[in-house]
């Protein structure tokens, strides 16, 4: 596995990342797209997931949203700060602004939004209603991790069977 020099990705995210792809695939099967979330705490223990619900006519029904709202009710400021989110996805401009605003941590992702962006410009599929800008312009003291090499071609997979 290769990584920019400034990315710390282990064994253990990467195994928090194939659960987020077992929910991505979770919302293909139920009719929503590729996109699933998990939310760690500093000793590793998953504390919340979810998986993307758009399908259901409210386009904000994104699992990284979720994970914020739950953490601002559930977890203190100082534990939010200790948390990592794994994703399916980088984060789209909303998803990163409310990781910001409540103060959660780390962030690691399986798939950029530039690819995202350029399989679904492959595809001629249309562009998402928001520009795809990476989670650190969007939010410039987070750190953000990603892609994770080893999932990528199943997320492109996962996005190819969305569009049908």
């Amino acid at each position: 596995m290769t990584y920019a020099a400034d990315m710390a990705i282990s064994d253990d995210d990467v195994d928090h990342v194939r659960r987020c792809v077992e929910l991505a695939r979770e919302a293909v099967d139920a009719g929503d797209e590729p996109f699933g979330s998990v939310l760690v705490d500093a000793a590793g223990r998953r504390l919340f997931e979810d998986r993307n619900r758009v399908g259901g006519g409210d386009p904000t029904r994104h699992p990284e949203l979720a994970i914020a709202l739950w953490a601002v009710e559930n977890l203190t400021p100082d534990d939010r700060a200790d948390t990592t989110t794994y994703t399916s996805g980088e984060h789209c401009p909303m998803c990163a602004a409310a990781h910001a605003w409540v103060g959660l941590g780390r962030i690691v992702y399986a798939v950029s939004a530039a690819q995202l962006t350029g399989w679904l410009r492959e595809w001629d599929a249309p562009a998402a209603p928001v520009a795809p800008l990476p989670i650190t312009t969007v939010a410039p003291g987070l750190v953000a991790d990603g892609p994770v090499d080893e999932v990528v071609e199943t997320m492109k997979a996962l996005h190819r069977a969305a569009l049908r």
